[in-house]
């Protein structure tokens, strides 16, 4: 990847972007980059076949957008995660990132709630809510991640209020998505 795009891949992600007239205040430069604590980072997380994987793991040696949902029962989580379905995979790749779901609930439910969103992307649980409740979160939560830093958060504050997916995408440089329904235009 050349030109202004690989720039902007590869510069951390300083800024939280805003539907507002002024961006959020958020701290910039690499020293402002929040460190994702041991005690976090250990924690385990289980795949579809129960397996135990170490939640820092997940993105330690790779950038990756981790996206929190409230559960697998909750309608609107469910919608975010059928959109996030979408995100082609060549785009992710692209760029260089990988996209996690971390819901709460049994691992049983991972292969059925795939099958219902049609989501194929890496997905996992924290049955205990252990993450949940060491990061503070209450609802729903999207970071843009690598290492063991931690370089963007976004904290619902209701069940609405899940980050738009492109703006999340736009941070760590992953093309633009069209999540309309609608087929092409194709004029002859």
């Amino acid at each position: 990847m050349q030109g202004p795009m690989s720039a902007l891949a590869l510069a951390p992600v300083t800024r939280q972007v805003s539907g507002r007239d002024a961006p959020a205040p958020v701290p910039s430069g690499p020293e402002n980059v929040q460190p994702l604590a041991a005690a976090v980072s250990e924690l385990p997380v289980l795949d579809a076949s129960g397996r135990r994987v170490p939640f820092g793991a997940l993105f330690r040696e790779r950038r990756a957008v981790v996206i929190f949902v409230r559960h697998f029962l909750c309608y609107i989580c469910k919608e975010y995660v059928e959109d996030l379905a979408k995100i082609p995979k060549s785009f992710l790749q692209e760029a260089d990132v990988t996209l996690i779901v971390i819901g709460q609930s049994s691992y049983h439910h991972i292969e059925p709630f795939c099958k219902l969103t049609g989501y194929s992307h890496e997905i996992y649980v924290d049955p205990e809510r252990e993450i949940y409740k060491r990061l503070g979160m209450k609802r729903g939560e999207e970071i843009a991640s690598s290492g063991d830093n931690i370089h963007f958060i976004h904290r619902d504050r209701n069940r609405l209020d899940h980050k738009p997916i492109n703006s999340v995408l736009q941070l760590v440089g992953v093309q633009h998505v069209d999540f309309t329904s609608r087929p092409s235009v194709i004029h002859l």
